[in-house]
């Protein structure tokens, strides 16, 4: 539908009615209004004839490449599921693999390439619970963690971002929180890591906390919502989340200072 809405509008722009773009691309107008109302998906070859009838030969590309995922990008949770959350976990190893900077943003939770495994247990032992599926917690949990011995690997950059509001939500027991949020600090002296935390009380931030997401290099954005994950690699789209993320990132403090929001947030455990 959004790419159909998308060539509509290209075609109004051009001052084109249905039949005048559907005679200079050589087929009926009814494929026209087929492609336009979702009926129909374009092809790469009919989204170069529509931008070139339109005079709009510099969105081809971005237009191929949104179609393309069009049918893709959004994945529910549910179906990615149904064999278990281990296996949801297992399943992103090859992306981790074929990845050398690591963008990621949360609002809510800590990051799950620096989820310690009590910490990964309980929140994905609450996911399950939810979503009424199968519950292999434990096993998920130490999928999840194996995943993320990447950080590890030479090679490869990890710029983290967290809200201050993320280390005082309380996931599982307070000696859960207590050993994630001292996983924290360790992780923040790793050389490939930068660890920001964005502080609560900022007097006047630019931009408003967001939902989670994963910049993969520069091409691919996971967004990850409460029913579905989805896939951005349309590139109009990546520069926004890579915008976002810069903004973000400007907000945040680091070394000394991230370490001190976190100590807090051990402490208010006791």
């Amino acid at each position: 539908m959004a790419i159909g809405q998308r060539l509509r509008a290209l075609r109004k722009n051009a001052g084109l009615t249905v039949i005048e773009l559907a005679r200079q691309c050589g087929w009926h107008h009814a494929k026209t209004s087929r492609i336009e109302n979702a009926h129909t998906s374009p092809t790469p070859r009919d989204i170069r004839s529509w931008c070139t009838a339109c005079g709009a030969d510099d969105q081809i590309e971005d237009l191929i490449e949104a179609s393309h995922n069009a049918e893709t990008m959004y994945t529910e949770w549910r179906r990615k599921m149904r064999t278990g959350l281990r296996q949801l976990q297992v399943s992103y190893g090859q992306l981790f693999h074929n990845t050398a900077l690591f963008r990621v943003y949360s609002s809510r939770i800590v990051p799950g390439m620096l989820q310690t495994e009590g910490y990964a247990a309980a929140l994905l032992r609450g996911i399950a619970a939810f979503h009424g599926i199968p519950d292999d917690a434990d096993d998920a949990a130490v999928a999840r963690v194996n995943r993320s011995r990447i950080i590890h690997e030479p090679g490869r950059r990890f710029v983290l971002l967290v809200e201050e509001a993320a280390l005082h939500y309380r996931v599982g027991t307070a000696d859960d929180m207590a050993a994630q949020l001292g996983g924290l600090l360790t992780a923040g002296a790793l050389p490939a890591v930068s660890l920001g935390v964005i502080p609560a009380n900022l007097p006047d931030r630019g931009i408003r906390p967001l939902e989670a997401f994963h910049v993969y290099d520069d091409t691919l954005v996971a967004v990850e919502l409460l029913t579905a994950r989805v896939t951005v690699t349309q590139p109009s789209e990546v520069a926004q989340y890579l915008k976002a993320f810069e903004w973000l990132r400007e907000q945040a403090v680091y070394g000394v200072d991230a370490r001190t929001l976190i100590v807090k947030a051990i402490e208010a455990l006791r």
